[in-house]
């Protein structure tokens, strides 16, 4: 029971007690007491929100009521009792001992103490309960790009011709971009939390939350990142539902940082808040919708899902030690294309086209003539699908070494191959004979504080990617390296320093090469203003 409810439970005891007896002279004081102090808790319930004034005075009222009441019946016992002295006050007072006085006394005191800390009575800085269960959280980027293509490169529109999503590969370009990122977690009970994000960006490019500066002055757009419940039913086990940040462990080589997950996904990591703990076991899954397909025409036009496990265990021999190892599959159902073989299918498999990629992974034309309906002289753009099937296998290590502490040694590896690629299924669906390229790898040494949040923090990494055509899936790789996609390899090196608490300077240099096919060669630089709050 509540102190509120205790409160308002003596008050209306004491009420009743008080007005139910008279008194005589000597011992009408500690009746006015009594009746003094029920009248000042029924008013601070009313204040407390307990109890509304209406019921206050209606209270009153009965009690006033059953006050006179018995009375009546006390004197009437008292006639019929033949009692001589006629008309004197009569006391009935149920004995108390005093022990029992000050151990009542005591709770209720220590009760009512407690309850004006929790719901700080009496500050007038005080906000409402609910307020601390919400938690802020955000940063803002001011970052300076520049982009360098090499005179070697192949125009444009030869990429085109091949459904690559590229639109310029020749001309330098420089950026200045900003980016804001503001959070708001809710804790709705101990066990269930809720979370949404808005951010710079559009609803059109899942990896990116940029936003370019020179719009001729017209203001930016904030979109909904994520929108989450997230439930602890027990000790390591959580429940992800809704558009949530990635549950996986991994780097950016098969998911850009900025890629959020729409659907539903469970981690269970048994002792992972142990810091005595040397071995945690991990395994995340999860269903995430990609893409529904309303109206479906043709068995081949069905809803698009990503189906994934992980599971990984973390050893930390010793304080100056950690090592952590992933193992995950990814699977891609419905992505990869089916043609449109007679007018009369036309469009109908249309939308089996990546409804959003970068570029890279191998394609075909699915529609000739964009629905068109078998028009030769169409000035409509083809409409291409992906050629293979997508099932990535992927395996991501760190290894974290704090001899020097604060200054840490972190190398990491992360290495993927698509075990769905088949050389004779793509055959018989495009018509082509697509040789494999379907191995990744990245690896990456970093000196410094892990994360740099306080003034002279700092860090330095440098890089190696390997990313062949069709490893993974070209849409939700890290979009800053190549400016994006696969069928790059290349290096990539950068810093970053803290010149206040939670602000720091940073930047980067990446250069990349294409693997196959038309040469493209792309060195991409960034100069980072960072802040969090």
């Amino acid at each position: 029971m509540s102190i509120r409810k205790k409160l308002l439970a003596v008050a209306i005891t004491a009420f009743f007690a008080g007005s139910a007896v008279a008194a005589p002279d000597d011992k009408r004081a500690d009746v006015e007491m009594l009746h003094e102090t029920t009248l000042s808790l029924i008013q601070l319930l009313v204040e407390q929100g307990v109890l509304k004034q209406e019921a206050a005075d209606a209270l009153l009222k009965k009690a006033e009521q059953r006050a006179v009441e018995k009375t009546a019946q006390a004197k009437a016992a008292e006639a019929e009792a033949g009692n001589a002295e006629t008309g004197k006050d009569v006391v009935r007072v149920v004995y108390v001992p005093e022990h029992v006085k000050r151990e009542i006394r005591e709770q209720v005191r220590q009760e009512v103490v407690a309850q004006a800390k929790l719901e700080r009575w009496g500050d007038v800085n005080a906000v409402p309960e609910w307020l601390d269960r919400l938690k802020w959280d955000g940063d803002i980027r001011l970052r300076y790009q520049d982009d360098l293509f090499a005179d070697g490169n192949a125009p444009e529109t030869a990429f085109q011709t091949i459904g690559q999503n590229i639109g310029n590969t020749l001309e330098d370009r420089q950026r200045e971009r900003v980016r804001l990122r503001l959070a708001l977690n809710a804790n709705v009970t101990s066990n269930v939390d809720a979370g949404i994000r808005i951010t710079t960006g559009n609803t059109s490019d899942p990896v990116s939350t940029n936003q370019t500066l020179g719009n001729t002055g017209n203001k930016y757009s904030l979109v909904l990142d994520r929108a989450f419940l997230k439930l602890r039913p027990t000790d390591g086990l959580t429940l992800w539902g809704g558009r949530i940040p990635n549950p996986f462990f991994s780097t950016d080589l098969v998911w850009d940082s900025d890629v959020n997950f729409e659907g539903a996904a469970l981690s269970y990591a048994p002792g992972s808040q142990e810091l005595q703990r040397e071995f945690k076991p991990f395994v995340t899954a999860g269903v995430f919708p990609l893409q529904e397909i309303e109206g479906k025409t043709g068995i081949a036009s069905k809803d698009k899902w990503l189906v994934a496990a992980q599971a990984g265990l973390e050893w930390v021999p010793s304080t100056r030690a950690r090592f952590k190892l992933g193992a995950a599959y990814y699977q891609y159902k419905n992505v990869s294309g089916v043609r449109n073989l007679t007018p009369t299918t036309t469009g109908q498999y249309d939308l089996n086209s990546p409804q959003f990629r970068q570029k890279g992974n191998t394609l075909f034309v699915i529609d000739s003539d964009a629905n068109n309906n078998g028009n030769p002289n169409s000035e409509f753009d083809p409409v291409y699908g992906l050629a293979a099937d997508y099932r990535i296998a992927n395996l991501t290590l760190v290894a974290d070494f704090a001899e020097f502490f604060p200054v840490h040694v972190i190398g990491s590896f992360d290495w993927a191959r698509n075990v769905g690629f088949d050389q004779a299924e793509i055959l018989t669906r495009t018509g082509q004979n697509i040789q494999p390229e379907t191995d990744g790898f990245q690896a990456r040494l970093t000196v410094g504080y892990p994360k740099v949040s306080e003034r002279h923090e700092w860090q330095a990494y440098v890089g190696y990617r390997h990313l062949e055509r069709d490893a993974v899936l070209d849409a939700f790789t890290d979009s800053d390296f190549h400016l994006g996609g696969t069928n790059a390899k290349g290096f990539m090196i950068g810093g970053e320093y803290g010149i206040y608490k939670n602000t720091s300077v940073s930047a980067r240099w990446m250069s990349s090469d294409e693997i196959s096919g038309l040469p493209l060669s792309i060195d991409v630089f960034q100069l980072d203003l960072n802040a969090k709050f």
